[in-house]
């Protein structure tokens, strides 16, 4: 069932839910709980699109005479990423940026690890090939799976916070922190919890080792891959609190479609069998999964052309709020919107300097450069919240004064009209439009993306630190000892000219 339509992905998600509890309740059936039918069907519509005549070549690729979505595509040439980064972009504006887990994120991770499977085999607990113990077998067949089933997959990397100071081993209860309990002939138990999945209505988990498993020794409990079906017996999603309450698309045009929710992952003694099991135990190859698949920098690259869709949606809400209310001759506006501006262009500098720095690593695989994907992953999280007082700036107090839809047909409708209409438009247009520009930066939905966007690949400190640690700074060092070392020909010393000359 290659890139499988939106009915088919409600159809799945329908009669095999993932054992969601929201508000104290299990969600029996996502396609229809208030809480996540909406972004049930917006994730559908992402399926739909990519088969629409105007995109299926765009969002999907032929291969064996089947299509599938573009971001399984398995790039070979600095053109394969082109296209999978536009179809990147494409996606991403189906949501204005918001949707920062959308199905192609965690494609692109599957993708790369599957190309890097041999990579997995280096661990000292992986069997005999076609033992069902393989894990460079079972991560290439998971990829497969995956791709061939255009399935869903939410993640989850870290563990819950609940000493910081302390090593997972050195909790109360040493499976807090979800870790591997026995081995079994069938496959392998494992207890406790991890943070935080986004989109947990997905059709599959995908548990990668944590960046930074820092424990005694070479070995842990705690390091572990696998993937898993998200109905699985003994594993719960305990979601947040909903943001999309059920109002109207109208006052609610983002939280209302595209809350993708957030949630921990309990494990309650799962069976993980042998054949979805990619690593276990060993703590090096854990912690360097994603750098040395290279699966960081593939997920990184579909994240820096999600961020310039989502940065493109602020740019349009800036100009639209400046041309509705009709300040676009003020300098001071100007000033803010040409912010938006350059946050836009450096991001698009920064993903073709990704491409045109590309190139094949060990596995065949075309890999976008990584210094100036770092340099977008630490840059954006900086600049976000700038990018929310912009337009917060922008549109000050009609942000807040925005009237519902009720209230508008209400009996003080004809006020509403007359008195908060625009220069450049009706009462209607400027609320709805208002009405995104709160939703995106102002409301829990706005918010939360505030956060999110400043964690996105992990604390902001470790980020930079971790940039510091990889970049070769030493050719900069080299340049400036050579200038420093040069012999400086001895230059003449002028002469006082006399009066007389």
């Amino acid at each position: 069932m290659p890139a499988r339509t939106g009915k088919q992905f409600l159809d799945r998600l329908r009669h095999n839910p993932p054992n969601l509890y929201i508000d104290g309740a299990a969600v029996t059936d996502p396609t229809t709980h208030p809480a996540t039918k909406n972004i049930a069907h917006s994730l559908a519509g992402l399926y739909d699109m990519q088969l629409a005549p105007e995109f299926k070549d765009k969002l999907t690729y032929e291969d064996g005479g089947q299509r599938y979505a573009m971001s399984f595509k398995v790039p070979r040439t600095k053109d394969d990423l082109r296209q999978i980064g536009e179809a990147h972009r494409i996606r991403a504006d189906y949501s204005l940026g918001t949707l920062g887990r959308a199905p192609d994120y965690m494609n692109t991770n599957v993708m790369a690890a599957g190309m890097a499977s041999a990579y997995f085999d280096e661990c000292e607990s992986s069997g005999a090939i076609g033992s069902g113990r393989n894990f460079a077998e079972n991560m290439r067949n998971y990829y497969d799976y995956v791709r061939e089933n255009d399935l869903c997959l939410t993640h989850s990397l870290t563990n819950p916070q609940v000493n910081r100071s302390k090593q997972a081993s050195e909790m109360p209860d040493p499976y807090i922190a979800m870790g591997i309990v026995r081995e079994t002939e069938e496959g392998v138990i494992v207890r406790g919890a991890r943070m935080l999945a986004t989109l947990p209505i997905a059709d599959e988990i995908l548990i990668f080792p944590s960046t930074v498993i820092k424990e005694n020794g070479d070995k842990s409990r705690y390091a572990m891959g696998f993937g898993l079906p998200t109905n699985t017996p003994g594993l719960y999603f305990q979601c947040r609190e909903p943001f999309d309450l059920g109002r109207d698309t109208e006052d609610h045009p983002l939280s209302s479609r595209f809350d993708e929710q957030d949630a921990f992952v309990i494990f309650d003694d799962v069976l993980v069998p042998w054949e979805r099991v990619f690593l276990m135990y060993d703590m090096t190859l854990a912690n360097q999964a994603y750098s040395k698949t290279d699966a960081v920098l593939q997920m990184a690259y579909q994240v820096v052309n999600q961020k310039i869709a989502k940065t493109g949606a602020f740019l349009g809400l800036a100009q639209s709020i400046v041309q509705t209310v009709g300040s676009g001759q003020f300098q001071h506006v100007q000033q803010k919107v040409s912010e938006i501006i350059v946050t836009l262009e450096v991001m698009k500098a920064l993903q073709v300097a990704a491409v045109e720095g590309a190139a094949l690593n060990q596995y065949g695989v075309m890999t976008p450069a990584r210094g100036p994907l770092d340099a977008a992953r630490n840059y954006y999280p900086a600049i976000y919240p700038r990018l929310n007082e912009i337009i917060q700036l922008l549109g000050a107090s009609g942000i807040i004064m925005m009237p519902s839809k009720a209230d508008r047909e209400g009996p003080l409708g004809a006020f509403i009209d007359k008195h908060l209409q625009a220069a450049n438009a009706t009462a209607e247009e400027r609320l709805k439009l208002f009405r995104l520009a709160w939703d995106m930066t102002l409301s829990s939905f706005g918010a939360r993306q505030n956060l999110y966007e400043k964690h996105f690949f992990g604390d902001p400190i470790r980020m930079a630190s971790a940039l510091y640690e990889v970049y070769d700074k030493e050719p900069f060092v080299e340049r400036i000892q050579a200038f420093l070392n040069q012999d400086v020909p001895n230059q003449a010393v002028p002469q006082p000219v006399s009066a007389d000359d």
